[in-house]
């Protein structure tokens, strides 16, 4: 005996048809979706690997700093304001001994027969040569009569009744200009072909007061080693 076949109902079977199709559609739209992301990301993980990679961060550790002493130089403070008033023309140490002497004040000079009246400061051919004290430019004169090369500049100051003659400058200066303290005055000049065979570079100062003897500048100028932080 055969049972009959019950068909379904249209309505439940047109239901069942439209949510598959939604569920596949869904499906489908999340495959896409899936498969557009990847892609961009590989794209912009490419992108971002060739051409925009950030460079790896080097650090270089720089040692400390040593200390290291400087030769310094004081000016004493003659008429009690505060302030120094004499100043290397140089910024180096005084001559010492080479093929012609020493350079210090009072040291043999023409074989015993005179005194050094100045301080003979070294100096490097060129270098900015200043103002040993302030004042005005009195006078711009000759080392020696037959050697127009090689001059002085000398400066008077009235307030303390000083004078300073710096030798062996090629003067920027001209008679008259008033001049503070540390104030380039000209540049040093070479002594080799007055001095050849070892003379050292330097500019002699002599320092007086007007109308008395020279003095030793080194008298006024003290020089110090102070502790600093090298470069």
């Amino acid at each position: 005996m055969m049972r009959a076949l019950t068909l379904p109902d249209a309505r439940a079977l047109r239901t069942w048809l439209v949510q598959t199709s939604a569920t596949l559609g869904a499906a489908l739209g999340v495959a896409v979706l899936l498969h557009a992301g990847a892609a961009a990301a590989a794209k912009l993980d490419v992108k971002f690997t060739s051409a925009h990679a950030p460079l790896p961060l080097e650090l270089t550790l720089q040692p400390p700093a040593e200390p290291v002493k400087v030769l310094t130089w004081e000016g004493v403070d003659v008429d009690g304001d505060g302030a120094p008033d004499f100043a290397n023309p140089t910024g180096k140490a005084p001559r010492t001994h080479d093929a012609y002497g020493y350079g210090a004040f009072g040291a043999s000079r023409d074989g015993g027969s005179r005194p050094h009246e100045g301080v003979d400061y070294m100096a490097q051919a060129g270098q900015d040569v200043v103002a040993p004290v302030s004042g005005f430019v009195t006078k711009i004169g000759f080392a020696y009569a037959d050697d127009a090369n090689l001059k002085f500049v000398e400066i008077t100051n009235p307030a303390i009744g000083y004078v300073a003659r710096v030798f062996y400058v090629d003067p920027s200066v001209e008679v008259g200009a008033a001049l503070r303290l540390g104030q380039p005055i000209g540049r040093a000049h070479g002594l080799q072909a007055r001095y050849p065979g070892g003379m050292t570079d330097h500019v002699h100062m002599e320092l007086m007061r007007p109308g008395q003897a020279r003095i030793d500048a080194t008298r006024v100028l003290a020089q110090r080693y102070v502790t600093r932080l090298g470069a």
